[in-house]
């Protein structure tokens, strides 16, 4: 873009030019359909994976943005996210579910992320916690709650690898720990709202089971799109509810 605004340096994300409520995610594209829920939606940078949207919801000023695939990435959003202005942040996503009490469709609210993740180990030490802020978990689930949708919340772990190889995926062990699925991001959103003192919570939405055979794997379920709406809506009443 070549306006004269302040940017910063990879998102493109103006300086002061979002909201402190923020709603990230992984794809680009579903950053446009959240965006689409709000009113006089505007897209203020694009860059990369790092799509990014300012509009209103029921009168609150909320961003939405794009953080792709990946911890590394997702860091670089959500460390310029916080630099620009972000205040809270919740990321909206999707998971593998551990437990046959949270089918594909469902809901996991996050409180906490195992740190399986190489980003975050090159943060801050082992044994240094990944946890949601207990306001923001508090507001998704009660919105979930509202909404009346089918959710669990408790801990989900963050990987790096999505296809395997000859290692193992640890899936059995952390299921047996009492993880309640997989993803990709929440342990460095938690780490770094927590490192830079802002609020973060984490919701997604169950596409299937984590420890499924991955050729047979299809996100594209009418059901899934329908968690995934879902979910977007929990966020952006969470957020009201926290501006208030």
């Amino acid at each position: 873009m070549s306006d004269h605004v302040e940017r910063m340096p990879t998102t493109r994300v103006p300086v002061n030019g979002i909201s402190p409520l923020v709603i990230v995610c992984g794809n680009p594209f579903r950053a446009e359909a959240i965006a689409g829920k709000l009113d006089d939606a505007e897209e203020i940078a694009y860059s990369r994976e790092y799509r990014t949207f300012n509009g209103t919801y029921k009168g609150t000023k909320v961003t939405v943005s794009s953080h792709g695939i990946g911890t590394p990435g997702a860091a670089v959003s959500f460390e310029e996210l916080i630099r620009a202005g972000a205040n809270v942040i919740i990321r909206v996503g999707t998971a593998g579910s551990y437990t046959e009490d949270l089918q594909p469709g469902s809901i996991i609210v996050a409180d906490s992320a195992v740190r399986t993740d190489g980003l975050t180990k090159q943060m801050v030490p082992d044994g240094v916690p990944a946890v949601g802020d207990f306001q923001v978990v508090q507001a998704l689930n009660k919105a979930a709650d509202d909404k009346g949708v089918t959710f669990g919340t408790g801990m989900v772990v963050t990987l790096d690898a999505f296809y395997a190889g000859p290692v193992e995926f640890p899936h059995k062990l952390y299921k047996d720990s009492g993880a309640l699925g997989a993803e990709m991001e929440i342990s460095a959103l938690y780490t770094i709202a927590r490192l830079r003192g802002v609020q973060a919570g984490g919701i997604v939405a169950l596409d299937g089971f984590a420890y499924d055979d991955m050729t047979h794997y299809n996100p594209h379920k009418d059901f899934v799109s329908k968690a995934i709406d879902d979910e977007i809506h929990i966020a952006l009443e969470a957020l009201v509810s926290i501006a208030e």
